[in-house]
């Protein structure tokens, strides 16, 4: 789960995390006042106004705006507002800008990375930071990734004194800066723990010319398997920057991620949903989504999954690939008719059930007289319907 800049940086100031004083703003008059609320306090005419979208790349794009005085805050946010702001991450429809952060402009002093990421393959927490802070780290990452300083921590220490050392003399700072970045890092870790985080992103992270450092950015996102623990999370949750048939499917208990390809998917269990995408992509095809129903879907949940997969026009074909275990082979086959029923399905439909219920579930289908092409093996199913798609 994504959150915006402005709510992460709330997230740094619980945790002690240096960064700029900031006022959300929704509308031009709000981002006005946040202009001459942040003057007033700081004492300097330079403000930033920056665009708030689930993205990176904002400054590339021209979300970001760097101005001095209220009448400029003002004007900036007027063509921040409303407008489809394009990033190397959105895609070439970009992103509406309905929300902004109004900051106080920093006095920089030198731009650097920090970002805490779990690495599957250590089982730890990683610690990134470079001297190549800014808005060209991906190329960074690409070209020079030895430019790029890692550390693991240890679930059961934790951050140990000498690893934050380590990573200060990398980066060059000095003794007062070494100081103030011990503090920011042992903090910065403090909450991607207590808040299940699954990226704390702070790009850049910057030093000042009075000597502080700064986390100037904010990226944060949660680990999903945690909400349970974070009920607040939903009041964080902005679903007009979510794809709008992942939050349906979220709200029927079906697991659903939109992907670019044209047959679409619908299994039980994540692990058969990742071998059923693999195996198209063997026969040459390519799968338009991820989606598990899970093990105890009923009817009214197979045909929610089925309107879901046709919200896309590129879907051309679907595969329903079933192993009945605690989900029951005849209740996915009323599922399937039930949906062909409301939805008037035009496009190819490939079943394949095996295991609890499997027989009466395939005379179901026989008898329903719709035109669904009934398989025994997921390879000869995944065959099928690649064929059917290229067909036409």
């Amino acid at each position: 789960m994504n959150i915006h800049e402005y709510q992460a940086k709330e997230l740094y100031r619980k945790y002690d995390i240096p960064c700029p004083k900031g006022v959300p703003a929704f509308s031009v008059e709000e981002a006005k006042a946040a202009a001459k609320k942040l003057i007033a306090e700081t004492g300097s005419e330079v403000v930033v106004v920056k665009a708030q979208i689930h993205a990176g790349g904002r400054g590339k794009g021209g979300g970001v705006k760097v101005v001095k005085g209220v009448d400029a805050a003002e004007k900036a946010a007027k063509e921040l507002l409303g407008m489809q702001l394009v990033t190397h991450q959105t895609g070439p429809a970009g992103k509406l800008v309905q929300r902004l952060i109004v900051e106080q402009g920093m006095d920089i002093a030198k731009e650097f990375y920090l970002a805490l990421v779990i690495d599957r393959e250590t089982r730890r927490v990683a610690v990134m930071a470079s001297t190549e802070g800014g808005m060209d780290i991906e190329e960074v990452a690409a070209n020079t990734p030895e430019k790029i300083h890692k550390i693991f921590i240890d679930p059961a220490v934790g951050l140990m004194p000498y690893q934050t050392r380590q990573l200060a003399f990398a980066l060059g700072f000095d003794k007062p800066a070494q100081k103030s970045f011990g503090k920011l890092l042992r903090n910065y870790v403090k909450m991607f723990i207590a808040e299940d985080c699954s990226l704390a992103e702070v790009n850049p992270l910057v030093t000042t010319k009075s000597g502080d450092v700064v986390a100037l950015d904010a990226k944060i996102n949660f680990d999903e398997n945690a909400a349970f623990r974070h009920k607040v999370w939903d009041e964080l949750r902005d679903l007009s920057e979510e794809e709008a048939t992942e939050t349906e499917a979220k709200a029927a208990g079906l697991s659903y991620i939109q992907l670019d390809g044209n047959i679409g998917c619908l299994v039980n269990g994540a692990g058969l949903a990742m071998s059923t995408m693999d195996i198209i992509q063997h026969f040459g095809g390519e799968p338009a989504n991820f989606l598990d129903v899970g093990g105890s879907a009923d009817e009214e949940a197979v045909t929610t999954a089925f309107r879901i997969i046709l919200t896309s026009d590129s879907v051309k074909g679907i595969f329903v690939n079933i192993f009945g275990g605690i989900m029951k082979c005849d209740i996915i086959a009323n599922g399937v008719v039930a949906a062909a029923k409301e939805l008037g399905l035009e496009v190819p439909v490939v079943v394949r059930l095996a295991g609890t219920n499997v027989n009466e579930g395939r005379k179901i289908l026989e008898e329903s007289g719709l035109k669904v092409v009934p398989v025994v093996t997921m390879a000869e199913g995944a065959e099928k319907i690649v064929s059917l798609v290229k067909e036409g």
